[in-house]
């Protein structure tokens, strides 16, 4: 089982990766790894950030890593994806060449979840550009999500609430539910289906959108009533 974490900068990711992965081989007893970001260690060896040339390296080391871990494990908790390095690519150097490999990629996942903006942006040497940065990556990441017709839950939360609500989904996704009935909303990116649901402005109060607004615990499931693809205004 391949779980992704997605996510802009500052989200979490690296710490819940790991968290997700350790109490999902207590809790289950499977054998359990997460992998870690091939860019972030490539920043820190290079002193730098990559060139375009050098993405689609990178890219492939974090598919390569993603990959041998699934050999040996029976989970796997994926700190980011070759997703991640399409998404940069396009918006800092207008480059889309990589994501029909990212999503290719993506595909193989069971269980994709997408981090929440709901924590405070903080500084971390070059792998961090700034706090504006946070929403225009978010909005890349869902949007080719949806567009390749993938599923994926938004975690929100603070410390163990955020922990909870990826293990309840993963956990489900063990038992071979497809989505959280409670605890987080599902942002599901399959066309042409009726459970297909992606809130921009909606007034619902248990969508995703409205949880950001009333604090930082994770929103409830949404309803497959609502079909067109969008929530009720």
């Amino acid at each position: 089982m391949l779980i992704a974490i997605l996510g802009a900068e500052s989200t979490g990711k690296t710490v819940l990766a790991q968290a997700l992965a350790d109490r999902l081989a207590l809790r289950t007893g499977q054998r359990c790894a997460a992998v870690g970001e091939a860019l972030r260690e490539w920043c820190d060896r290079e002193g730098r950030t990559p060139k375009p040339h050098e993405q689609a390296g990178i890219a492939d080391e974090q598919a390569r890593r993603i990959a041998e871990a699934a050999k040996a494990n029976d989970i796997v908790v994926a700190d980011t994806t070759p997703l991640m390095i399409a998404v940069y690519s396009d918006l800092l150097f207008d480059d889309r060449a990589l994501y029909p490999m990212a999503i290719a990629c993506q595909h193989r996942f069971r269980l994709n979840l997408l981090t929440a903006l709901d924590l405070p942006w903080v500084a971390d040497g070059l792998q961090r550009d700034g706090a504006h940065v946070r929403e225009p990556v978010d909005a890349a990441i869902r949007r080719a999500l949806a567009d390749a017709g993938i599923a994926w839950s938004v975690i929100a939360g603070q410390g163990d609430a955020r922990l909870d609500a990826a293990f309840t989904c993963a956990a489900l996704a063990l038992q071979g539910r497809r989505r959280p009935q409670s605890g987080l909303f599902s942002g599901l990116g399959q066309r042409g289906s009726t459970s297909m649901w992606i809130c921009e402005h909606c007034d619902v109060p248990e969508c995703e959108h409205r949880s950001r607004q009333t604090g930082p615990a994770a929103a409830t499931g949404s309803s497959p009533a609502k079909a067109a693809g969008r929530a009720p205004r």
